[in-house]
């Protein structure tokens, strides 16, 4: 820094900012969607058919589960939170936790994913079969625990 030109001028990465921020188009005045409906309506239609596609397999693999927006994202809720899933620019995001992660990690391996997630590209089908199995092991566990609870 040369002291006649002073501190260098502070400066944004935006492109930086953009990638950090998510990939799905965030607005600053965004607001938490109300419900699983507003939340599909606010994709492109191409995108809304494959999030219903997900929430149909969802709901029919967990009939008793609740439907919530949790975390800004589509959530089935049955004995706690059993899954949730959203759309981003490029993939489908399914979030099971770690545990319905661990139990199909052999399945899995072929997709993009994190300890509780997993990424399913929009270029590619949804593995429909994959998540209903997924939401049944997710059913099964979260009852189990509700038990254990009451037992206690």
């Amino acid at each position: 820094m040369s002291p006649a030109l002073g501190p260098p001028p502070l400066t944004c990465n935006v492109r930086r900012i953009k990638v950090l921020r998510g990939i799905r188009k965030m607005k600053s005045d965004q607001t938490t969607p109300r419900n699983i409906d507003d939340y599909i309506a606010d994709f492109p239609p191409d995108v809304q058919v494959i999030l219903k596609k997900v929430r149909a397999t969802i709901r029919k693999a967990a009939p008793a589960a609740e439907e919530a927006i949790k975390y800004r994202l589509p959530t089935f809720v049955l004995g706690g939170n059993l899954v949730h899933f959203g759309a981003f620019k490029k993939h489908i995001g399914f979030y099971a936790t770690p545990t319905g992660n661990k139990k199909f990690r052999d399945e899995l391996s072929a997709y993009k994913g994190a300890k509780g997630s997993v990424q399913f590209p929009l270029d590619k089908p949804i593995p429909l079969g994959l998540v209903s199995k997924i939401v049944k092991f997710r059913v099964k566990e979260n009852l189990e625990r509700s038990a254990a609870k009451r037992r206690e």
